[in-house]
C-alpha cells in the first residue's frame, strides 16, 4: 500500500518511490532486488534501499517485478483510417497492459498522415509513433496499386514529422497472376528506396510466391540491415523445413542485419513455427501484438503482456521477454531513450505480478499449449504520471482514507 514520507531535513528529494520490488532493466543490466525513485517525470535513482523519507509518496511494490514502459511496435490506431475499420484506441489498450509507447504499423500512408497526427497522435495520452505506408492512403486498395506507391512523397513526409520511424509495406499482391503493372516486388522495393530517401528502417508485411517471389530472397537481397519482418513465425514463411530443421537463411539474413519481429495478429502466429524456432536457437528479435479489434476482441492476442506470456511458457527467460518487449523494439524504431530505467530517462515504468498456476495460450491456428506463469500489471506509470493501478495499490484502505474522501464532492 502507498504511504505518504516525511523529509525531516527539508524537502523530499523524489516525489514517488517503488521500494522492494525486482528490477528488470536488460538495458542497463540491471536485474535483482531495487528501489526506482522518480521526480519531476524522470528516473531520478535506482539503487538497494533508498531512504522512504527521501521520498513525498511511497508504494510498497514488493514482490513484483518493476521494468520499463513496454512498447509494442505493431499496433493499429489510425481510427479515422477510410480503409480499414479494425483500428484500437491507443489509451483504451496500452496501459492496462504495461504499455507507454505503441507504434502504428502504415495504417496511415503519406497523403493522411497530417489528419492521423492532428486527431490520433496530438490527442493520445498514450505515446504514438508510426510507420508510413509506402500506398499513399494507406492500408486499403492502394497497397495493390503500384501507381499508389510513391517513395519521395512518402520519403517527404516521414521527414517531415518527429513521430515517423519508418515505412509499412504489406499486403501485396498475394493471389492474383503477375502482370506488367504488377511485378513481384514493386512493394518492398519502393518502400526500400523510399527509407534510402530518408534513411529509416523498413517494415515488411509478406507473402512469398516462389520462385518469382520468394521469401530467402527478401531477407538475403532486397532488405537491408535495420530493415524488419514482421510476422514471421506466420504459417506461410519457411521458417521450419520439411526435416524439423530451422532455415538457415534466417540465420545468415540475421547475421546481415535483418530485424525479425512477432507482429502476433489474428493470423500470423503460430507454434509450429514459433517453438521449434525458439527450441533452434532463433528467438524473434522484438514481441508485438499487431493489435486491432479483431483480434483483441477474441482473445488471440489481447496485449502484448499475452505475447509476453506465451513465449514466457515456451521457455524464453523472463529477463529476455522483458528486453524484447522494451529495449529491443526502442532500437529498432531508433528510440534508443525509450524502453530502459537509466537514470534521467523517462519515467516510463510498469510493475509486474508473476502470477503462478496451470494456463493456456492458443495460436492462430487454435492450436494450446499449457504453462504454469502469466505476467499481470499492477502499476502503470507513463511519465512518472499513475496511468493504471489493478488493485488500488497506490491507495489507502476507505477507513483510512483522508478527509475529502469523507465529504459529497
Amino acid at each position: 500500500m502507498a504511504t505518504a514520507s516525511a523529509c525531516a531535513a527539508g524537502s523530499p528529494r523524489f516525489e514517488l518511490l517503488l521500494k522492494g520490488g525486482q528490477v528488470i532493466d536488460p538495458a542497463n543490466g540491471r536485474a535483482g532486488p531495487l528501489d526506482v525513485a522518480i521526480a519531476a517525470g524522470k528516473v531520478a535513482a535506482v539503487a538497494a534501499d533508498l531512504p522512504a523519507a527521501a521520498a513525498e509518496r511511497v508504494v510498497d511494490v514488493s514482490g513484483l517485478y518493476v521494468v520499463p514502459g513496454l512498447v509494442d511496435i505493431h499496433v493499429h490506431c489510425h481510427v479515422f483510417s477510410e480503409h480499414f475499420s479494425g483500428c484500437i484506441v491507443a489509451d483504451g489498450q496500452s496501459w492496462r497492459a504495461g504499455v507507454t509507447t505503441m507504434v502504428d504499423a502504415g495504417t496511415a500512408g503519406p497523403l493522411d498522415f497530417g489528419r492521423f497526427k492532428e486527431r490520433v497522435i496530438d490527442k493520445s495520452r498514450t505515446r504514438i509513433l508510426a510507420f508510413v505506408n509506402i500506398a499513399d492512403h494507406g492500408m486499403g486498395p492502394g497497397e495493390q496499386d503500384p501507381a499508389h506507391m510513391l517513395p519521395e512523397l512518402c520519403a517527404g513526409v516521414c521527414r517531415a514529422f518527429k513521430e515517423v520511424v519508418g515505412i509499412k509495406t504489406a499486403h501485396y499482391w498475394t493471389r492474383q497472376p503477375w502482370d506488367e503493372k504488377h511485378t513481384p516486388w514493386a512493394s518492398v522495393d519502393r518502400a526500400v528506396q523510399a527509407g534510402e530517401l530518408c534513411q529509416l528502417p523498413v517494415m515488411v508485411d509478406f507473402w512469398p510466391r516462389p520462385p518469382e517471389r520468394s521469401y530467402e530472397d527478401l531477407i538475403l537481397q532486397h532488405l537491408r540491415p535495420g530493415d524488419i519482418h514482421t510476422h514471421v513465425f506466420a504459417q506461410q514463411h519457411p521458417i521450419i523445413l520439411e526435416d524439423g530443421r530451422l532455415n538457415p537463411e534466417l540465420v545468415a539474413a540475421r547475421q546481415r542485419g535483418v530485424r525479425f519481429d512477432v507482429g502476433h495478429g489474428a493470423g500470423s502466429f503460430w507454434f509450429r513455427n514459433g517453438v521449434r524456432a525458439l527450441e533452434q536457437g532463433f528467438p524473434p528479435d522484438s514481441l508485438s501484438t499487431d493489435l486491432h479489434t479483431g483480434n483483441a476482441a477474441t482473445g488471440l492476442v489481447t496485449s502484448i503482456l499475452e505475447v509476453c506470456n506465451k513465449y514466457l511458457n515456451m521457455g524464453m527467460p523472463l529477463e529476455e521477454v522483458i528486453q524484447r518487449a522494451t529495449t529491443v523494439p526502442a532500437n529498432l524504431i531508433g528510440h534508443s531513450e525509450l524502453g530502459h530505467l537509466g537514470v534521467g530517462a523517462t519515467a516510463d515504468v510498469a510493475v509486474l505480478r508473476l502470477a503462478r498456476g496451470e494456463c493456456g495460450f492458443f495460436d492462430c491456428g487454435r492450436a494450446r499449449i499449457v504453462g504454469d506463469r502469466r505476467l499481470e500489471v499492477q502499476l502503470t506509470y507513463q511519465g512518472g504520471q499513475l496511468m493504471y493501478d489493478a488493485s488500488g495499490l497506490t491507495m489507502p484502505r476507505w477507513q483510512d482514507a483522508p478527509p475529502e474522501y469523507w465529504v459529497c464532492r
